[in-house]
């Protein structure tokens, strides 16, 4: 399914719950979180279990849409669930194993995906604000949410996509979306961040090793410690970013070429 497709099923699926449509990133402050839709459950554990043991051989599990909210989905293989436009509020998914699955538009506010397996997973348009995801492995997943006011020490995002998708700008610029997040630790070697958005982030001992943050917002963000050698800056907006002690500056590309270098904090 198209990025667009996915983003008109948000939106359709926003509308029914009382959701008017605007920006896919904005539309947090369009939403009663006190609804139903965002604090009940449809589902419990123990059903999810049942419905996933009996799933005849490679087929999966659709809960798209299901309102899935406070549950406790800890340590359970989610690996053969479609999770698309899920409501997971508060739910508790830390050491869940759901690599490479679909979790596209669900929304995922202050809930829990510590250790999380999310390897090659799909987060288009996926909301996390607020949520806990230290040591989560996003490893080569596309990464295109909001994880603003999250954390994410440690989290592991190694060769994902969180660029900015071109072709969905009418309807809001989705990509990775990271404001006064903590990002401490956090492993970024040779993952697609142009135009990624992290603006006043902690970024300390973080590794873009051969990242590319071309044309990147990542204004008063703290760059203390962050490993930037072969990571590509150029036309990334560094106002009032904290980038004078970087590891491997020298070894770092186009950091001549950034925005807004004089307001930057160098020393």
């Amino acid at each position: 399914m198209s990025g667009k497709i996915i983003f008109i099923s948000a939106i359709a699926l926003a509308m029914s719950i009382g959701v008017g449509p605007s920006r896919a990133q904005s539309m947090l402050d369009m939403v009663d979180l006190s609804q139903p839709a965002f604090t009940k459950a449809e589902m419990t554990r123990a059903e999810i279990e049942a419905a996933i043991a009996k799933l005849p051989e490679g087929e999966k599990l659709d809960l798209f849409g299901k309102a899935l909210n406070n549950l406790d989905l800890s340590g359970m293989d989610l690996r053969r669930v479609n999770f698309q436009a899920a409501r997971l509020m508060g739910s508790n998914l830390s050491k869940a194993n759901l690599e490479g699955v679909n979790l596209d538009s669900a929304w995922s506010l202050n809930s829990n995906w510590t250790g999380a397996n999310l390897r090659s997973a799909s987060l288009f348009g996926t909301q996390f604000v607020g949520a806990k995801l230290d040591g989560a492995d996003m490893t080569g997943a596309h990464v295109a949410g909001d994880f603003s006011k999250a954390s994410m020490k440690g989290a592991i995002l190694d060769g994902a996509d969180l660029s900015a998708n071109e072709k969905n700008q009418s309807m809001g610029l989705m990509r990775g979306t990271f404001k006064s997040t903590v990002l401490d630790g956090a492993s970024f070697k040779g993952a697609n961040m142009r135009r990624v958005l992290i603006e006043y982030s902690s970024l300390n001992g973080a590794d873009f090793t051969g990242a590319s943050l071309t044309g990147g917002e990542l204004g008063g963000s703290d760059f203390t410690g962050a490993n930037v050698a072969g990571a590509d800056f150029e036309g990334a907006d560094v106002n009032s970013a904290r980038i004078g002690a970087m590891k491997n500056a020298d070894k770092a590309k186009n950091l001549d070429k950034v925005k807004n270098l004089d307001r930057a904090f160098r020393n």
